[in-house]
């Protein structure tokens, strides 16, 4: 790590097979900046917690999270790409942060009042205290930049709002993290129902491109899309919000402008617009399916790659860790 450089930290949770969401909103911007910054990138099985898991599946989809991270170009000998839960001082600084977070603050996050609705048999505290957790992630790094889409700023508050209420009793403990919106695909619809994010954990598979989707795969549910009964090929996501969401996808993947789209599908219909996007998306992942697929088979190599970015990953967020335990007065351990 350069003492020069930020440090910027993200992560995903290790549920499910990612979306071209997820790569557009976040991946693809993660490459873009991880040669600006110091990056320290989880695999938040923690979090993942808070729904319940299979155990094997849970187990295997981390393993492929991580695997994806380093194909889509993550380079885990430059980054630090890392499982949370390989790393206590998370569990650790959290329940201290619990104990300097206040009910109203978690009562006004409206993530626990979706999520409750989506699961209301399972209404847990560590869904409720979610939003501590991922302060306790990105505080431990001594975090400068945090990518966050829109719908996540308010946890991006909470935290800033945690660690000032902490640094004000205790003096400069945490840094206060700023957030990073990327400038294009923040924000990837359903391909089914343009008013709504595109999600891992969609009932209806042709709503969702996964990254592990191949190409005949991806075609097929680009031609299903939901568009309009006006075969014009324009950028009006009030009106046209289906066209508008094929657009910016297309925008992401082949970096023309929107201009420029529409002229170039300017009196053509929706049938060319449709697959030129798939075939766009699916020449954009070939390559990440491709060397995936052969990270998966070398099992050695993963292995040795976890276990180094979790022993760095522990340095760093120890340190914190043994400062903010001090401030409050807990009992250093003998070793």
């Amino acid at each position: 790590m350069s003492e020069e450089k930020k440090i910027l930290y993200s992560g995903m949770q290790a549920t499910n097979a990612l979306t071209l969401g997820n790569y557009l909103g976040a991946l693809k911007n993660w490459v873009n900046l991880n040669e600006e910054y110091d990056c320290f990138f989880g695999v938040m099985d923690l979090h993942s917690l808070t729904v319940r898991q299979n155990p094997t599946e849970f187990r295997q989809n981390a393993r492929k999270l991580y695997a994806l991270y380093v194909a889509a170009g993550l380079n885990p000998e430059v980054n630090c790409v890392y499982y949370q839960s390989h790393v206590p001082a998370h569990a650790q600084l959290a329940w201290i942060l619990d104990c300097f977070t206040y009910m109203g603050e978690l009562n006004r996050m409206t993530q626990f009042k979706d999520k409750s609705q989506k699961h209301s048999d399972n209404i847990n505290a560590g869904l409720y205290t979610y939003p501590v957790l991922m302060a306790a992630d990105i505080l431990l790094y001594q975090t400068d930049v945090v990518p966050v889409g829109k719908d996540q700023m308010q946890h991006l508050e909470i935290t800033r709002d945690i660690a000032e209420r902490f640094n004000n009793i205790y003096g400069n403990v945490f840094k206060i993290p700023e957030g990073y919106i990327g400038k294009s695909g923040a924000k990837i619809m359903s391909l089914q129902d343009p008013t709504k994010k595109m999600s891992k954990s969609d009932e209806n598979v042709n709503a969702t491109i996964l990254l592990v989707d191949d190409k005949d795969t991806i075609i097929r549910k680009f031609k299903k899309a939901v568009t309009d009964s006006d075969a014009n090929i324009k950028y009006d996501v009030e009106n046209k919000p289906g066209v508008s969401n094929l657009i910016d996808i297309y925008r992401c993947v082949s970096k023309k402008s929107i201009e420029d789209i529409e002229k170039e599908f300017e009196g053509k219909g929706y049938g060319d617009f449709k697959l030129a996007v798939g075939e766009a998306v699916a020449n954009e992942l070939a390559p990440i399916q491709e060397e995936y697929n052969r990270l998966l088979k070398d099992k050695v190599y993963i292995e040795k790659c976890i276990k180094e970015n979790d022993e760095k990953a522990a340095y760093f967020a120890n340190k914190t860790l043994r400062k903010a335990m001090k401030k409050v007065g807990l009992t250093e351990m003998i070793r």
